[in-house]
């Protein structure tokens, strides 16, 4: 199996079929298992034992699978219960070209309802498409989120990839090299509008004239966060200007190991201290007692989406399996230095899986 997937091949492929991507310590108490840790940083080099920080679980929803918003609802409270440090969505149109009956709640849309729900959990893009809103009216609608959830946003930015869904809503669809140079842009816009007073940019894309953006985010900074895996331009891109990386995946961990060293080799160009980057894996995780157990559940998530191949990829890769083929798999990223993992469960089972990650993968990693 190839290692060379990128976002992009990763949604893609969940498409297939239809033709067409922090608080307390470890343990349970009352069936709660806490998942949470204080601050953001993640471990690099030259880090000791004492300051390892501990390591955080999130959970990742695509919303283009068809979720009713009191599903994403009740998942976002059990995560919350559970102890898990956020909630991430991807950002989507629709799913596939038969999509009539098949929900895709709109991302910005259901951030500030969910905020309404939680109290503490973050809340996060993974990630936005750049493509789908003027970066200075995003710039506007995140501060104005950050203030509905408290200061709970988590954001993520992309460059776009989905041509069924640019064609479908008449949005221009340039080269990827365009589309990077828009999202390089965006970056700074963002950035200037969330901490100016008064923002000014000049771009080839994008541009700001005195622009006021106000309120500013709750959280300052708020983090910007990148995700991707392209090593010339990409993870340049997030050693110059993003305050967190999302590893995309499909990779195993070589691979992932590679990545690691090309950014530590674009943060050392740009002299960017590279232990500064917080380090997020996007994993896809099924945890099944028995080989018959994880049978049903492939072919469960066959019917649900019309493909098991990313089920599969999944499997190959080390994350779906037995509590203990999956911890250990997680501790080789964890040597690597991820520690904040944003899991996605099997669609229609995802809300059993949250807890039973909980309750026999997450201890095993704390430990």
């Amino acid at each position: 199996m190839t290692n060379k997937w990128s976002r992009r091949r990763f949604l893609q492929t969940l498409s297939v079929a239809a033709s067409v991507a922090g608080l307390g310590g470890p343990g349970l108490s009352q069936g709660n298992v806490t998942l949470e840790a204080e601050g953001g940083a993640t471990r690099g080099e030259g880090v000791s034992e004492k300051e390892k920080p501990m390591t955080r679980f999130g959970i990742q929803i695509e919303p283009q699978f068809g979720f009713t918003f009191h599903e994403v609802a009740d998942l976002a409270k059990e995560a919350e219960r559970l102890g898990f440090t956020a909630m991430w969505a991807s950002d989507h149109l629709l799913w596939d070209a038969k999509s009539e009956r098949r929900n895709c709640l709109d991302v910005w849309a259901l951030l500030p309802a969910l905020a309404a729900v939680t109290t503490k959990l973050r809340l996060g893009t993974l990630v936005t498409c750049n493509s789908y809103r003027l970066p200075a009216v995003l710039a506007k609608t995140a501060a104005s989120v950050d203030h509905i959830s408290n200061g709970r946003l988590e954001f993520g930015l992309g460059a776009g990839w989905k041509d069924i869904e640019y064609k479908a809503y008449g949005i221009p669809f340039p080269p990827v090299p365009t589309r990077l140079e828009q999202l390089e842009e965006a970056v700074q816009l963002i950035k200037r509008l969330w901490t100016d007073d008064r923002a000014s940019f000049a771009g080839k894309h994008y541009q700001l004239a005195d622009a006021v953006c106000a309120p500013k985010p709750v959280q300052q900074p708020l983090k910007m966060w990148i995700g991707g895996a392209g090593e010339k331009k990409l993870l340049r891109m997030v050693a110059q200007h993003a305050d967190g990386w999302n590893m995309i995946f499909g990779y195993q961990l070589p691979a992932v190991k590679k990545k690691l060293e090309v950014l530590k080799r674009h943060c050392d160009a740009v002299k960017r201290d590279f232990a500064t980057i917080d380090k997020s894996l996007f994993i896809v995780v099924s945890v099944a007692e028995t080989e018959d157990e994880m049978k049903k559940r492939e072919a469960q998530t066959a019917a649900a989406l019309g493909t098991s191949r990313i089920f599969n990829i999944a499997k190959a890769s080390g994350t779906i399996g037995t509590a203990e083929q999956v911890s250990e798999t997680l501790r080789g990223y964890q040597e690597l230095g991820f520690e904040y993992f944003i899991a996605m469960f099997p669609y229609t089972q995802d809300k059993e899986m949250l807890q039973r990650f909980a309750e026999t993968v997450v201890p095993k990693l704390r430990a």
